[in-house]
């Protein structure tokens, strides 16, 4: 799957690959982290290649917190949770809205887990202030990694 966003990526003009990979990084579970990475690999700097991932990831994680807000004010209602629905409320009950956002991108996309903060209940505002911070920790990490381990 890398390699095919990698190749759609690269198929745009020089000029416009910023783009692609912008629209690359708003697929869940891409994120900042690997849509950086993927910038990195086709060739753009890697100020340009975490910028536009995180661009990207932020757009279409502001979605999600909007959407889930639109949700959760229609209807608060009593379903049977997933096993990481509950496991992603109890991180979110100990660590809160910073903890989750900063650890949580190992195990759910920022737009998942956006969401479910925002549908536990949690501030539209600090959900989509911490879920930034640590959509641009992450890209920055990974794009810098990747361009460390390209110049090698």
């Amino acid at each position: 799957m890398i390699d095919n966003l990698q190749e759609f990526a690269a198929s745009f003009p020089e000029w416009a690959q910023w783009f692609a990979i912008a629209l690359v990084s708003a697929i869940p579970f891409v994120e900042s982290y690997f849509g950086s990475v993927i910038g990195v690999a086709i060739g753009l700097h890697p100020a340009v290649a975490i910028g536009a991932a995180v661009v990207g990831n932020v757009v279409s994680m502001v979605a999600f917190v909007y959407g889930a807000h639109v949700v959760r004010r229609r209807r608060v209602g009593d379903e049977d949770p997933s096993t990481r629905r509950v496991r992603l409320k109890a991180m979110f009950d100990k660590y809160g809205v910073p903890g989750v956002s900063l650890l949580s991108q190992t195990m759910l996309p920022s737009q998942i887990t956006a969401g479910a903060m925002v549908g536990f209940g949690a501030s539209r505002t600090a959900v989509t202030r911490w879920q930034v911070l640590s959509i641009i920790l992450w890209g920055a990490a990974f794009g810098l990694i990747a361009a460390g381990l390209i110049s090698v």
